[in-house]
């Protein structure tokens, strides 16, 4: 991928914000690997309740991975494309071989649910050691994304325009994946994007929606995290005394 090395610049320098496509998704998927990851680092493998529930954990962490790399192929990479052709073509080599990562590692997430009492341990280290791999790999690339591709997406598309791109993939996404992604996402947030989302989510979701996404994300939040939510919201005891 051929990148200017000022337009690279012009992310670290940019005096304003710019409307970022990855930072928010890209937070709730760094939140989401680390906590599954951890989750099968310390998992008894010889309960089987607990085997069950873990292991369902790594399949919905794949899934979601599975959806959101379809959602930038979809929206990102073609608005990419239009502008800078070829500037997608790194990345988009690596979501598949993401995908073919997805695929063996729900094979062997299933094998290791499926397997023999006496194989589950070493069985389970195994998925550990590749489901760290796949995170890894994952770190790395988002950082490139947010980096050497918002460079070429600022430089060549105004906010409005990004706006728009993201509303649309947005829209693409059904109700299911969403509270999904509200629970992954604002609760790891910082207060100011938190409140920003929960915003703009208020004044264009219907109203049993935001209600819903709060009653969501409630239990992920500190105390001081939900009154400052409250306050920026102009809720202010309704939400803190919720």
């Amino acid at each position: 991928m051929n990148i200017d090395q000022r337009e690279l610049r012009h992310v670290a320098e940019a005096a304003a914000p710019r409307v970022d496509l990855y930072a928010g998704i890209h937070k709730a998927l760094r939140a989401l690997m680390a906590d599954t990851l951890l989750a099968v680092g310390r998992m008894d493998s010889d309960d089987a309740l607990e085997l069950a529930q873990v292991t369902q954990r790594v399949l919905e962490l794949l899934d979601f991975c599975r959806s959101h790399l379809q959602h930038e192929n979809d929206f990102i990479h073609p608005a990419m494309e239009a502008r800078a052709p070829g500037a997608s073509g790194q990345i988009a080599h690596e979501h598949e071989e993401h995908l073919q990562a997805i695929v063996a590692l729900a094979a062997q997430t299933t094998a290791l649910l499926q397997c023999e009492p006496a194989f589950r341990a070493a069985r389970a280290l195994a998925l550990y050691r590749a489901l760290s791999l796949f995170v890894a790999h994952n770190f790395e690339h988002m950082h490139v994304e947010e980096t050497a591709h918002n460079a070429v997406l600022w430089a060549r598309y105004t906010d409005a325009e990004l706006i728009a791109i993201h509303d649309a993939l947005v829209a693409s996404i059904p109700p299911e994946e969403m509270m999904f992604v509200l629970r992954w996402m604002v609760p790891f947030m910082n207060p100011a994007e938190r409140a920003a989302m929960l915003g703009d989510m208020r004044a264009h979701a219907p109203a049993p929606a935001f209600a819903a996404a709060l009653d969501l994300v409630r239990p992920h939040l500190g105390e001081r995290e939900w009154v400052k939510l409250g306050v920026a919201l102009g809720l202010g005891q309704g939400l803190e005394g919720s």
